[in-house]
């Protein structure tokens, strides 16, 4: 599952209602209805099918009639403090977006181990960056960093 993490403000923009009416998901993790980019691409299930979506999603340009529903792309919707309000993957996306000074869309998906038996945890991340040449951190560390921004210098 390839999902796209933006904030609500976009996700009203675009029509993306809530997948469900009652969340039930553990991490009240905020998916909306499934979406395909409508021009230029096929069936939606293909790599540059869904690239073509995310990139619509994370474009500016892009309206709710830019997308077809369902689709094969997931937006969730973050919350609206980011990972101090709600200590998720989708808010730490949406929070980094922003701190780049770029459109507040981050795709994320999880990476599987070697054998595609579960997901990769941290000992296992930590090995996969570095072996690729990738940052690591972690959900916590962004939250410090955010709260160092609010934070007035010692004088």
């Amino acid at each position: 599952v390839i999902c796209c993490a933006v904030d609500r403000a976009r996700a009203d923009l675009l029509a993306l209602p809530p997948m469900v009416q009652d969340n039930q998901d553990a991490k009240c993790t905020a998916f909306t209805v499934s979406v395909d980019l409508k021009d230029g691409t096929s069936t939606g299930i293909s790599a540059a099918d869904r690239a073509a979506t995310l990139k619509a999603l994370a474009s500016p340009d892009a309206t709710a009639a830019s997308f077809t529903r369902p689709g094969h792309i997931f937006p969730l919707t973050a919350v609206e403090g980011g990972v101090l309000e709600r200590e998720g993957h989708t808010e730490a996306s949406v929070d980094l977006c922003k701190l780049a000074g770029s459109f507040p869309a981050g795709v994320l998906c999880e990476i599987v181990t070697d054998d595609a038996s579960e997901m990769m945890r941290t000992p296992e991340l930590i090995e996969f960056s570095k072996q690729h040449g990738l940052v690591l951190t972690s959900i916590q560390d962004l939250r410090l960093y955010i709260k160092s921004l609010a934070s007035p210098s010692p004088a």
